[in-house]
């Protein structure tokens, strides 16, 4: 088995280069890096921050002036009965944001620029905000009835917006069922491999993971994961109702509780933070691209604005009005990195493992190690050093394990583009269940197959490439639909709103009103 997994391994060794090439694109050119300032900002990064502060004014700052209307939504009791209601559509789409980039994502982000990275994904997440804003609003103004249930999202818009071409639904379909294949095995091996920590944590001992235990375990995982996903959106979503507020809710007691025992080192937490990001002489070297590339590289993979990989669950909300779930999109980016990437990053600085006697042991352990040693320097010789690092594992195996149920639903949604049978359908199901099972076997094998770990990152710029000039191509509609629903004159939202004459769903919606 080793020898079949290092042989895919290599096949897919050009795979991390080509992801950072186009990511880095067109700083890895000399001509290009040493233009002052300007030549520390990729393609990627000015496309998806300078996209953020366009939407961010032509929409008046929406992100602000309508957030307490977007907590109102939250907070509304509805129920649904095509879809799902905007609240588990919520929940749905943090299933897929809140995922291990949270922990693992953030440390590195961390490791690499520094405290300062975290500053710039606060920035990144700002204005990534009026990005998942358009999405969400896109996805619901072209979503489609099918039977009792939405399906919309990039495929679905993306088609209407490029000339109503089959082809383009299906070629943006294929091309998320990719994207989501490609990540399948790593939140696979991280549910697997986090279950045998905690045990670990609770044993005391070690674990070898060809034992029977992590084969039992990945039959369990296998099964449960199958039963949730061939039940459809609704049931899956009745999972994530119920573990996404779970998961974030317990993510931020134990953080807090690790703040509250360290006060005395939160100044040097703000302070390391607004240092790093505002050295003067990093505005004139590479230690500022580095800083800006790590803050909003992996602050926009965490919370996929620009992506266009959350608008399958925006499309599946049944909204009273498109721009609604436009703002419960832009809600969930404000969770993700506002929130969740933020208590990371208390935890990582204010431990500032990169310091003191133990700090080239630190730099060479991996990632999720990286956090669980900054946990433990927060809790020097003491029994809530084993009781919080128990807890944040379990966050992370959550975290990945609802970020697998995501990927396998959105999967299912976006190919309703390509056919609406029950044989496509169970085949796509089954495709993603067999590579999560193969991202369990990896960690069966001992293997972290790091060359197949790094299609994700290729799959995020490649879809971020397609979905962004598409969400320009739609915007004029986007604008139209929120003076729409600013305005708030009881008319209700139709085609005629935005211009157009193919929004089937919400005119139909409005004939039966009349």
């Amino acid at each position: 088995m080793e020898t079949v997994f290092q042989a895919i391994n290599n096949v897919f060794a050009f795979i991390g280069p080509l992801s950072d090439f186009l990511w880095d694109f067109p700083t890895n050119f000399a001509w290009y890096a040493n233009i002052p300032v300007l030549g520390n900002f990729s393609f990627a990064i000015i496309l998806l921050l300078g996209s953020g502060i366009y939407f961010s004014f032509r929409l008046g700052f929406i992100q602000v002036r309508c957030f307490r209307k977007a907590l109102g939504i939250l907070t509304e009791k509805r129920t649904a009965n095509t879809g799902i209601t905007p609240l588990a559509a919520f929940f749905l789409s943090s299933a897929m944001r809140v995922g291990p980039g949270n922990i693992i994502g953030v440390t590195g982000a961390i490791a690499v620029g520094g405290p300062g990275a975290l500053f710039w994904m606060w920035v990144s997440a700002f204005f990534g905000m009026a990005i998942a804003y358009m999405e969400g609003v896109l996805a619901q103004i072209f979503k489609e009835k099918k039977d009792a249930e939405f399906v919309g999202g990039l495929p679905f818009y993306g088609r209407k917006l490029l000339g109503n071409q089959a082809w383009i639904g299906v070629f943006l379909s294929v091309l998320y069922i990719l994207y989501a294949l490609c990540c399948l095995p790593a939140q696979g091996f991280n549910v697997v491999s986090s279950i045998g920590r905690m045990a670990e944590i609770v044993t005391g001992s070690t674990i070898a993971s060809d034992s029977v235990f992590y084969y039992l375990t990945g039959v369990i995982i296998v099964v449960l994961t199958a039963i949730i996903a061939f039940g459809g959106i609704r049931k899956v979503t009745k999972w994530t109702d119920k573990m996404v507020p779970v998961m974030a809710g317990l993510y931020i007691v134990v953080v807090l509780v690790l703040i509250l025992l360290n006060l005395k080192t939160v100044p040097y937490f703000f302070q390391a933070v607004f240092t790093g990001a505002f050295r003067p002489e990093a505005f004139f070297g590479g230690v500022f691209g580095t800083v800006l590339a790590q803050g909003v590289k992996r602050g926009l993979m965490s919370n996929e604005a620009g992506q266009g990989t959350i608008t399958m669950s925006a499309a599946a909300s049944d909204a009273k009005h498109p721009c609604e779930q436009g703002l419960l999109a832009s809600m969930g980016v404000f969770l993700d990195t506002i929130v969740i990437c933020t208590l990371t990053g208390f935890v990582v600085v204010m431990a500032h493992c990169w310091t003191g006697a133990d700090a080239q042991a630190w730099e060479k352990l991996d990632k999720l190690p990286k956090f669980t040693e900054s946990i433990a320097a927060l809790t020097p010789g003491t029994s809530m050093n084993a009781v919080i690092t128990f807890l944040v594992t379990l966050c992370f195996c959550l975290f990945a394990f609802t970020c697998l149920l995501g990927m396998i639903s959105f999967s299912e949604i976006a190919a309703n583009r390509i056919r609406r049978d029950k044989f496509c359908i169970n085949l796509v199901r089954g495709i993603a269940l067999f590579v999560a099972a193969f991202g369990i076997a990896c960690n069966i094998a001992g293997l972290e197959l790091g060359n197949l770990w790094a299609f994700s990152d290729l799959g995020n710029i490649l879809i971020v490439y397609f979905n962004v000039p598409i969400v320009y191509v739609g915007a004029r509609y986007v604008f139209k639909a929120t003076r729409h629903y600013l305005k708030n004159d009881g008319t209700p939202f139709t085609s005629k709103v935005i211009g157009r004459d193919d929004c089937e769903y919400w005119d139909k919606k409005s004939q039966k009103k009349s």
